[in-house]
């Protein structure tokens, strides 16, 4: 099937709304309904003959035999009402909106979505369509989309070292539109890696993801992109949670946990003051489950994630610095994780790979195990991949193939037979080694914040970046800086 028509429709009629306004969010939004009304109506007919729980009077048919004004009513309706019904049809449809105020291009958009049959499409060109919409998304700066688009190749290599087996459960408390569900899929079902059996597929669609998004826009791309790429059904419940993850203990414990959490510092919650003024205030979570109470929302996750793994379970898990030198909790934190689990690999990753600018984060790869007085974590791996390494989001992208060496240092298939690169006489410039537990926590605040090669940008002027790759990474720390400022304003303005 020659999918490049499709393709390119969807793209230009996104450009053509655009030139009214449109963002790529809300066209990916309104695309979203009408593909998930369209796919229900080709459900509903020979040879599926699925009743997916869609009102007559709500059909997709109903939709196509309307124009104009008539059209508009009719449409905010159906979002009204679907949005209201049980299961994923009414998760895609909670506090849906129309975002397309011309009758004209929404009728264009109905019936470009109407041209193509996409329950009979492949669950690969479905999917490749809709996370090329997400990633264009992301890139809109003004939107904030970004931070709920995790970079794809970081996502496939933090799968392929964790390496996820058929038949076991795969969790993300922040899972934004997917990216760690779908990257584990692939992986899954990648016959390279397995052969997999009739109840293993069945299970792998069902039962194997359970996620988090307290977002609803966020939530239902996120429903849409797993549904698209053949997980669950279109009349079954969504495997996505609006509920915040760090309130309450899991209802279940998981083999797998995947995640990048939001990027901040603090959780706030909002309120109505005795003057009727909407107010902000930080929030911690008082779990008995918790080794610390914090309002730091990345510590939280970190506590949080340890909690829903079984005693088997495997995490590999994106948080930015401060997770990894921050005092008071933070430090006691680091001490029950190398103390309680097996904590034994971080990856240091540059700037300029997230669009969220100027965010110094690191992956930290840790197994789950039962209490012990002596404590899991005899040796923590890092590997350097921040040191005069320079990325940006639009000259000079992390591609996967990047990151081939560290999946290759880290052996996934034993991660207990790793050698180092770097030593001290022989290779002082290897971006992997260990650390034994006695280091660390004889570090001031048990700081796993560690790194040895020598930023060479500070000396040696031919290793600068190209003046473009320079400059757009000037304007990313500018950007980030700029943010920084306001979180701080906004911060003086709650205390005034």
């Amino acid at each position: 099937m020659n999918t490049a028509p499709i393709i390119s429709k969807v793209w230009s009629f996104c450009t053509t709304l655009r030139d009214d306004g449109v963002s790529y969010g809300d066209y990916l939004e309104q695309l979203t309904y009408l593909i998930f009304l369209k796919m229900a109506d080709e459900y509903a007919k020979p040879p599926y003959n699925r009743d997916v729980g869609i009102p007559p009077k709500l059909s997709w048919q109903t939709l196509k035999a309307k124009r104009g004004a008539e059209l508009e009513a009719h449409y905010i309706e159906m979002l009204r009402a679907l949005g209201a019904r049980k299961g994923m049809l009414g998760q895609i449809f909670t506090k849906a909106q129309n975002k397309i105020q011309d009758p004209a291009k929404l009728y264009r958009l109905i019936d470009m979505v109407d041209s193509t049959q996409w329950v009979m499409m492949g669950a690969d060109i479905k999917g490749d369509i809709y996370e090329g919409l997400l990633e264009k998304n992301a890139e809109d700066t003004k939107s904030g989309a970004g931070q709920y688009f995790t970079p794809r190749a970081l996502i496939r290599a933090m799968v392929e070292c964790v390496r996820p087996e058929p038949g076991k459960a795969i969790a993300d408390p922040a899972c934004g539109t997917g990216g760690f569900f779908l990257a584990a899929y692939d992986f899954i079902t990648n016959s390279k890696n397995y052969q997999l059996d009739k109840g293993q597929k069945a299970f792998l669609k069902h039962d194997a993801f359970h996620g988090n998004e307290i977002v609803a826009n966020t939530r239902r791309l996120c429903l849409m992109n797993m549904f698209l790429h053949n997980i669950g059904e279109i009349d079954g419940e969504g495997a996505v949670s609006p509920n915040d993850a760090l309130v309450a203990p899991s209802a279940q414990t998981y083999d797998y946990v995947l995640a990048n959490p939001p990027f901040g510092k603090k959780s706030s919650m909002s309120f109505t003051n005795d003057e009727g003024e909407q107010e902000t205030d930080d929030l911690t979570y008082n779990r008995q489950d918790f080794w610390a109470t914090t309002s730091n929302k990345q510590l939280n996750f970190v506590q949080h994630i340890r909690t829903m793994l079984k005693t088997t379970g495997r995490a590999a898990v994106v948080v930015p610095d401060n997770v990894l030198f921050d005092g008071g909790a933070g430090e006691t934190i680091r001490q029950k994780l190398l103390q309680n689990t097996d904590l034994h690999t971080i990856l240091r990753l540059p700037t300029g790979i997230f669009y969220a600018n100027g965010v110094k984060a690191n992956v930290i790869f840790f197994d789950n195990h039962e209490a012990s007085k002596t404590p899991w974590t005899k040796e923590v791996w890092y590997y350097d991949y921040r040191t005069n390494i320079h990325h940006t989001l639009k000259k000079k992208t992390m591609r996967f193939e990047d990151l081939a060496d560290f999946i290759k240092c880290f052996n996934p298939e034993n991660r207990h037979k790793r050698e180092p690169t770097w030593h001290e006489d022989k290779n002082p410039e290897g971006r992997w080694r260990k650390y034994s537990y006695d280091e660390l926590v004889a570090r001031d605040k048990t700081s796993l914040d560690v790194f040895w090669l020598k930023d060479k940008s500070l000396t040696d002027l031919d290793n600068l970046p190209e003046p473009d790759e320079l400059a757009e990474e000037i304007i990313e720390n500018l950007e980030a800086g700029l943010n920084s400022f306001r979180e701080v304003l906004a911060e003086l303005n709650k205390v005034a």
